[in-house]
């Protein structure tokens, strides 16, 4: 969004009606910045995908909005659904039938929209990742401010509703259908575990519905791996058409998960790091990889489920820092009896040095690559087909993201070297965006956007990634910018 006449607004989304709530900026959970105000890529796509291919890019990571494909509920049109033995749904029947009633409804302009962003992208010779779900979803699947005022007891609420993971396998199945003669590498949702943490335990972080209810995490765990689940099997039922030369199949599906490598404060705290490094980091990738679920949040209450598991093709990693914790008293389950420890990883002031000297970015987080190495190894005990989705800082005067860039990259050589293989590597991101609660004030892109008048600026740092990008590896010139030590991550403390 962000064009001077409106054409592409979308005000169909839980985040719309979030962001611009009294309470929520009042209390400050959210920023006050709006949407609506944004880089307008919908208009000024063209110029972002060239200077994509200016920076040396050839691959493109693009999101399908649910709300813009359909703007009213889907929950009328009738399928079938089948269950296993634990309840879990194992199917749904979705024909030609049901594509043909969910075309009747669908928003034509925007599925317009997308391809001609994903032809666009082709053109230009970028292998093209559509992603179907990253933290909005449509307003009338939640309403995160009567779900929030009323304790989870009416909504629509979300990923918390019955019908979540049926709703959205229509929409994956629609969007394949539709999309799939261009599109061979899907992921089905990005970050499941945001929504998730910060929307049900953290209050405090502006995320929706913004409630404390640890008692329905397992609930809304289980929603959100059979969407992924059902959402896999929908892909592969209606993309039939193998857009790319050199796809192995006409639909690649993956997941695109945020590793956070815990380390203890202390030799006598390991498990607590065990117990985040299980909630946080493999929960999830059992469950939709190994068809195992932990739904006692226990590491001892499994559930195998066939359903679930050996749904990934291919992982997306997402790293951005590490997290050090320390136990926390009265956890409303044992699993989740960790706390992060201040002054690490993501608990460090804006633009401060941590305790272990680092800098830290805009949004509080250290620069932290010696954890890269270990969340690629996590990643890795799942998937040989590794892509980096997100990596990137917040840095509005570009002071620190050369080093930063260069340290990942760094890190991802010593992870190479050490045997893994990676497949693609996505900085977050191409242009400043819209941060969630925190608005436009914090500042990923590689390209400066003004907001008035949507011009994008290289900033310096691109420099450095044109340099990485041309000779597909770093310079000895720009090694005495690379921060990384040798020593074992937990060690640095």
């Amino acid at each position: 969004m962000g064009d001077s006449y409106h054409r592409f607004i979308d005000p169909n989304t839980d985040w719309w009606h979030w962001v611009r709530e009294p309470f929520n900026i009042s209390t400050k959970l959210v920023s006050g910045d709006l949407p609506e105000d944004g880089v307008n890529y919908l208009e000024l796509y063209r110029v972002d995908h060239e200077n994509a291919r200016w920076l040396g890019m050839n691959a493109y990571r693009i999101g399908v909005e649910w709300s813009r494909v359909f703007l009213y509920p889907t929950t009328h049109i009738e399928v079938d659904v089948e269950r296993d033995g634990n309840g879990f749904v194992k199917d749904v029947k979705i024909t030609e039938e049901t594509i043909a009633e969910l075309d009747e409804v669908a928003n034509e302009d925007a599925v317009s929209i997308y391809r001609d962003i994903i032809l666009d992208l082709r053109k230009r010779g970028f292998k093209v990742i559509v992603n179907l779900y990253h933290f909005t979803l449509p307003y009338w699947l939640h309403n995160p401010i009567k779900s929030r005022s009323t304790d989870l007891r009416k909504g629509p609420r979300g990923i918390l509703e019955e019908y979540f993971p049926v709703e959205f396998a229509k929409f994956a199945a629609y969007v394949a259908y539709k999309l799939g003669d261009l599109v061979d590498m899907w992921s089905t949702i990005t970050e499941p575990m945001v929504p998730i943490e910060l929307g049900y335990m953290a209050p405090y972080s502006g995320f929706p519905p913004g409630v404390n209810r640890p008692d329905v995490l397992p609930k809304v765990f289980v929603n959100m791996v059979t969407a992924h689940a059902l959402a896999y099997k929908a892909i592969k039922r209606f993309d039939r058409i193998k857009a790319d030369a050199d796809s192995q199949e006409p639909a690649e599906v993956g997941i695109i998960h945020n590793f956070i490598p815990a380390y203890a404060i202390s030799e006598s705290q390991s498990e607590i790091a065990v117990h985040y490094n299980h909630f946080h980091n493999y929960m999830l990738l059992d469950a939709v990889v190994k068809g195992v679920v932990d739904v006692g949040l226990d590491m001892k209450t499994y559930v195998k489920s066939t359903v679930l598991g050996g749904t990934v093709d291919w992982l997306g990693v997402n790293y951005y820092t590490r997290i050090v914790v320390r136990k926390k008293e009265n956890a409303p389950y044992p699993l989740l009896d960790f706390e992060a420890v201040p002054g690490y990883g993501y608990a460090c002031v804006p633009y401060s040095t941590s305790k272990i000297g680092r800098w830290c970015d805009g949004m509080g987080w250290e620069m932290f690559p010696e954890g890269f190495v270990e969340a690629l190894h996590m990643a890795s005990k799942y998937s040989n087909a590794l892509y980096v989705t997100e990596n990137g800082t917040s840095d509005p005067r570009d002071l620190n993201r050369a080093s930063y860039i260069l340290s990942h990259a760094y890190a991802m050589l010593k992870a190479i070297e050490s045997g893994l293989t990676l497949r693609g590597y996505f900085h977050w991101s191409i242009n400043d965006n819209y941060e969630w609660p925190q608005g436009f004030k914090q500042k990923f892109g590689l390209f400066e956007v003004d907001l008035i008048t949507k011009e994008r600026k290289p900033r310096p740092s691109t420099k450095v990634f044109k340099e990485i990008t041309s000779r597909n590896a770093i310079n000895g010139d720009l090694l005495k910018l690379v921060v990384f030590s040798e020593k074992p991550p937990g060690e640095l403390i």
